[in-house]
């Protein structure tokens, strides 16, 4: 199973997709106006203490006060007040940890009206990025991510992640840390530094020291509302969470980006560094390798599933709903149950595909078509939670019920991806109604009556919907020659699937357009005409 990650700059920002085997499973937008990315740290203000909630509103300069509840307050949060004032008042003069006092842990059952007070100012993270009409929700409990490493300030706990299985792995990974880490610093252990030997582990602890440095220097001079230390862009933390032996290539398509990335892999990953590839052909790098037409087929409505049926997604304020339906399937089994059988596994897979796809959260109600036996239904849970199991976002799936729904949380950390799918037609500009069909072909023979004869052009070329395209070239005598052997001037007739059936488009021998027939124009000039009788009226 290969990765390719495929990075397009655009003037709005970039555009980043994932392919497993050629196929797109991920796909992010990082703008370049994105202040409040999930990770950056900022120095917030209280602006309301809701005891109702056990929450309180905090100001970090977004339009919408972000939301921080006293579960998210962490057991440290004692420590890193005390912290934030010495280092506020100038008492604090290092960021080294070694000699600061821990405070008392947080009562895990307290009251947020016991905890923070009105204008107090906060060192917070965020967790989660502003999502419809919510602001971006908050965490005190501040840790800075590495490639194998988290840091955690104001403990002294060494944590493994559980998909490290070997209990001896488990123990050298906590041996060496325990070597290298800073006094009243936590560490979280990554899956992937499994196997990893400490030269790496330091490298990538050094570097989160740094961080925090950077944030200590920062937070010196810091008013309320600035952000005191961003994470990485969307990029190079993909790079971060994913990269591993199963990656194939990274392909970058401008200079800027590729020497920005080459930099961040000879910090982390030097061995990796062969992977990267600068796109410089002249076919945008998502058309040249069929990314385009995947986002437009993937992201509508209607997806078609491979294998046979199609599923019918919607999205509400509350839930996502997905309907699976059979198509033209309904007809290859020897009955009703191994059909519908059939059609929801190869459905489960691109339901679970298509939730990483969009980056879907919250509540999702997948209706799979009607089985009686239960251990169909099993076998349809199986293949959801084996494709999900690679997703990085939380999930939680309940069995399916008798009415064939299954029911499943994802964790939502941002908004989900939407792709306009949409477009408007060609031919008539969106207003619904264009000319004549029969007509055009007398237009255009008029047209170039008019440029040859009249206007005396040469060497002209008219471009045209395929299906003109074919009835002026086609057949023994063509009407191409027919128009040669009337002026004795050839006309290069060209297709172009852009036009509508009615348009067309004339260029003179330099390539300059010297007549368009759209409808769409058409109908906007015939409207400004409306207008201006109105006006004059």
């Amino acid at each position: 199973m290969s990765n390719e990650l495929i990075i397009n700059s655009t003037q709005e920002g970039e555009r980043i997709a994932l392919l497993q085997d050629k196929r797109l499973i991920e796909y992010h937008f990082d703008r370049n106006d994105t202040n409040y990315s999930v990770g950056d740290i900022f120095l917030g203000t209280v602006k309301k203490v809701m005891p109702g909630l056990n929450a309180a509103f905090i100001d970090i300069g977004y339009e919408k006060d972000a939301f921080l509840h006293y579960g998210d307050l962490g057991e440290q949060f004692p420590s890193l007040s005390k912290w934030v004032r010495g280092v506020q008042s100038q008492k604090t003069s290092v960021a080294a940890l070694k000699t600061f006092g821990l405070e008392k842990p947080l009562d895990k059952v307290g009251k947020v009206a016991d905890t923070l007070k009105k204008s107090q100012q906060v060192l917070v993270q965020i967790v989660k990025e502003p999502i419809s009409t919510k602001g971006p929700r908050l965490s005190t409990d501040i840790s800075m991510a590495g490639r194998y490493l988290v840091l955690v300030p104001f403990s002294n706990t060494i944590s493994v992640s559980k998909k490290i299985v070997s209990k001896t792995e488990r123990e050298r990974l906590k041996r060496l840390i325990a070597s290298i880490k800073p006094d009243n610093f936590g560490v979280i252990i990554r899956t992937v530094a499994e196997g990893r030997e400490v030269a790496e582990l330091d490298r990538d602890m050094q570097s989160m020291v740094g961080k925090w440095e950077q944030l200590f220097q920062a937070l010196r001079i810091a008013k309320e509302r600035d952000k005191v230390l961003g994470e990485l862009g969307r990029t190079s933390s993909m790079l971060r969470d994913m990269l591993n032996e199963s990656f194939d290539a990274i392909t970058v398509d401008t200079t800027a980006r590729y020497e920005e990335i080459r930099g961040y892999l000879e910090q982390i990953a030097p061995d990796k560094l062969g992977l990267l590839k600068h796109y410089t052909g002249k076919v945008k790098v998502f058309e040249h390798l069929g990314i385009e037409k995947q986002l437009k087929t993937l992201f509508g409505k209607t997806v078609t599933v491979p294998g046979g049926g199609y599923l019918v997604i919607e999205h509400t304020e509350a839930l996502h709903v997905i309907d699976v339906n059979s198509g033209n399937k309904s007809n290859q089994e020897s009955d009703q149950e191994a059909t519908a059988l059939m059609v929801n596994m190869l459905a489960a897979k691109e339901v679970a595909r298509q939730l990483r796809l969009r980056d879907m959260g919250g509540i999702i109600v997948v209706d799979f078509i009607d089985m009686k036996s239960g251990e169909s239904r099993k076998k349809v849970e199986d293949v959801v939670y084996q494709i999900m199991k690679h997703d990085k976002a939380r999930f939680t799936i309940l069995p399916i019920t008798k009415f064939g729904l299954l029911q499943i949380t994802r964790q939502r950390v941002r908004p989900a991806e939407k792709i306009v799918t949409g477009e408007v037609c060609p031919t008539c500009g969106g207003t619904g109604k264009i000319s004549a069909s029969i007509q055009v072909t007398d237009e255009i023979d008029n047209s170039i009556e008019d440029l040859l004869v009249t206007q005396n052009q040469s060497g002209i070329t008219l471009h045209v919907h395929p299906f003109l395209h074919a009835y002026y070239t086609k057949g023994l005598v063509s009407r191409q020659m027919k128009w040669y052997l009337k002026y004795y001037k050839w006309i290069k007739v060209t297709k172009d699937t852009s036009l509508g059936l009615t348009d067309y488009r004339i260029e003179d021998e330099h390539g300059e357009e010297i007549e368009l027939h759209s409808a769409a124009a058409a109908m906007a000039r015939l409207q400004d005409r409306e207008i201006e009788i109105e006006i004059t009226d």
